[in-house]
């Protein structure tokens, strides 16, 4: 690779520029996420021999958050730019009862509803904003169907930065509380979030902020990269055989499978095979049903599903999904938001965990899967539940509610049935 001049304030940073996906241009580092030779997307470059610096006892010296892996991110090593909230290190439960119910004989949810603002965001935002900071940007910004307007909003709070977020109309209400919340500019758009997403990229151009998945994409996908090596060390430095994801743009998939492989390569894990399956909801399932298809392009459609935070019918990153699934011989599934809130439900009454609807997407998949003999039942699978249910609420407010509603006397209470 060319050598590139890298940005003082990215000293200490392995990252040595940015690299087109396609044609492989490479430019320095700076705020932007599309090669101007092809239009292909950029992503982060790294120096190999730093990485290399990384090791299992580093790593395990540092702090309970994503930024014990800071050494192999692109931003943040200063900690005058660090923008933390304490995200990452999330449980990696054990689902004995989940597996019994779907028949598996070892399955773990890696939890991610435990993150500061309660979603997987918190670790993209993160990095996202500890890069914004370093470039000496003021004002940050983001299209969000919801999890990542939270989280820019509370870390822009957090870092005395002013936030102007934009999120489609007809979010969830808990979303759209948990955002307004902190104090920052939220803008409700009258469209889907493709829609949003458009006028975001327009609103870059004419704007000197940070949008954190548009000029600073690049940095912000590789936060993602914190999922997998979670897992990696808290199975005890190695790789899980299969591993189910929910999938709205693609980037958290192809960025897991991308932490396992430098995980790899610097030998931090033995190398071993592991497959990837990929999750969406029915209603807005473009990637998945390209696989299911065996298309390489991926068609755009319209989002019409409950699962909003995964309602994206154009996903930047849905060739690079199907890429990796097919190479890793996973595979994709898409269900309905009935099939969705029933997979919710499952996960809460088997293992006291009460996921976002993107995690029922998830379950119901991987149900699904399992029942069509593309997931291997005695394989050691780790299941990605990433956000958390109270802010989906709706989604089974109207199919769970009291057992019984009676008088305050135990006379009522014996009328039940519930009585020994």
């Amino acid at each position: 690779m060319t050598a590139l001049t890298v940005p003082a304030a990215f000293a200490g940073s392995p990252a040595t520029g940015l690299v087109c996906k396609e044609c492989h241009n490479t430019v320095p580092l700076a705020p932007v996420h599309v090669c101007d030779r092809c239009f292909a997307p950029l992503e982060v470059a790294y120096d190999e021999e730093r990485l290399r610096l990384v090791t299992r006892a580093s790593i395990e010296a540092g702090p309970q958050t994503i930024w014990r892996y800071a050494g192999l991110l692109p931003a943040g090593q200063d900690l005058a730019t660090r923008v933390d909230l304490g995200a990452g290190m999330t449980r990696l439960r054990e689902a004995p009862h989940l597996a019994a119910a779907l028949g598996m004989r070892k399955l773990y949810v890696k939890d991610d509803s435990g993150n500061p603002t309660h979603s997987f965001k918190d670790r993209v935002v993160s990095v996202a904003l500890s890069a914004a900071r370093a470039f000496g940007y003021t004002t940050v910004s983001c299209a969000s169907t919801g999890n990542l307007a939270n989280s820019v909003a509370a870390h822009a709070a957090h870092a005395g930065l002013t936030s102007i977020v934009f999120i489609p109309s007809d979010l969830e209400q808990g979303k759209v509380v948990q955002t307004a919340v902190y104090g920052q500019t939220l803008v409700a758009v009258e469209g889907t979030y493709d829609d949003v997403n458009r006028l975001c990229s327009e609103i870059a151009e004419n704007e000197d902020w940070a949008f954190v998945n548009v000029n600073v994409r690049p940095y912000y996908a590789e936060g993602s990269k914190t999922l997998g090596y979670e897992v990696a060390e808290q199975l005890g430095w190695r790789l899980p055989e299969q591993v189910v994801i929910p999938m709205a743009s693609g980037s958290l998939l192809t960025k897991v499978d991308k932490a396992f492989g430098e995980l790899t390569r610097l030998g931090l894990v033995e190398p071993s095979d592991y497959r990837v399956f990929g999750a969406q909801a029915t209603g807005c399932s473009p990637i998945a049903t390209a696989f299911e298809n065996g298309w390489d392009v991926v068609k755009p459609v319209k989002p019409s599903t409950i699962a909003k935070s995964l309602a994206i019918g154009n996903p930047a990153d849905g060739p690079y999904a199907l890429d990796t699934v097919r190479r890793t011989g996973g595979a994709m599934g898409h269900v309905s938001d009935e099939e969705v809130v029933e997979g919710i439900r499952l996960l809460a009454s088997t293992e006291g965990v009460f996921a976002e609807t993107a995690g029922g997407v998830t379950v119901a998949t991987l149900r699904q899967l399992l029942r069509a003999g593309l997931v291997d039942p005695d394989a050691e699978t780790v299941l990605y539940n990433t956000g958390d249910g109270l802010k989906t609420i709706d989604a089974v407010a109207g199919v769970v509610g009291p057992t019984a509603t009676i008088a305050p006397s135990y006379a009522a209470f014996a009328k039940t049935g519930l009585a020994d």
